[in-house]
């Protein structure tokens, strides 16, 4: 149940989805893979909506060039662990959300073991070889994935309701060499705020999610595009899934 505090907090928000919504929020617990340029806004955005319980993974230290773009870190920050920085503002922003820190790398032998609780997975990270783990695990498990990435001025966003639609591995069957991203900081905020919007959505059931679509953004043009996208029958991750 909302306290009192909770329903004045809440009170805009309230307007559009009324206290049983809220209350849905409260009870969720979402799943944040990375703590940089994308899971700080993401994990800003769920937190102030009261998103109930967010956990974040991310094995990584502030280090100054991550200050252009990763708003949750600040400059005293530097050499904290990423998922402790963000940990310690939420808290001072939204007291009640509990804000759960692992502070470790994402590989195959922790991913089950940390998805297997939430009810979304949000994919913030920075190289498609975590992105095809936490893929997998989604798959396995049946648990809805928002996918973000960012480059310069652009960026793209999906969302992959397993059984249902496309996963990762079907819209990016390979991917280019991973090297050092350059990107400005208005970009993963876009992305980010973006992906929250869907991670609410789906918790709340209200909306069209982007499933089935890839939303592109093009940000020296302040041009979105969308592009559909299909289940690959020989996809080596979903393709012995049914579509529902």
């Amino acid at each position: 149940m909302l306290n009192e505090q909770e329903l004045k907090r809440y009170h805009r928000q309230l307007l559009i989805f009324n206290q049983e919504g809220q209350e849905r929020l409260k009870s969720s617990r979402v799943f944040i893979a990375g703590g940089g340029g994308l899971g700080c806004p993401i994990a800003l955005y769920l937190a102030v909506a009261g998103v109930g319980c967010i956990e974040i993974a991310d094995g990584d230290v502030v280090e100054k060039t991550n200050l252009n773009r990763q708003v949750l870190h600040w400059e005293k920050d530097t050499g904290k662990p990423k998922v402790l920085s963000i940990q310690e503002k939420i808290r001072q922003i939204n007291p009640y959300v509990n804000v759960i820190a692992r502070n470790l790398t994402i590989n195959e032998e922790n991913v089950m073991e940390l998805v297997k609780d939430a009810d979304i997975i949000v994919d913030a990270l920075d190289n498609f070889s975590s992105r095809y783990l936490l893929n997998r695990a989604a798959v396995q498990i049946g648990i809805p994935l928002v996918h973000g990435a960012v480059r310069g001025f652009d960026g793209q966003i999906i969302t992959i309701i397993p059984g249902k639609t496309a996963c990762l591995k079907c819209v990016f069957p390979a991917t280019s060499p991973e090297d050092v991203t350059p990107v400005i900081g208005v970009t993963p905020a876009i992305i980010g705020t973006i992906q929250a919007n869907e991670v609410l959505k789906c918790l709340l059931r209200i909306g069209e999610p982007l499933q089935g679509r890839l939303l592109i953004w093009d940000g020296l043009n302040a041009r979105m595009d969308f592009f559909a996208v299909e289940r690959r029958k020989d996809c080596d991750v979903c393709g012995d899934l049914s579509i529902c």
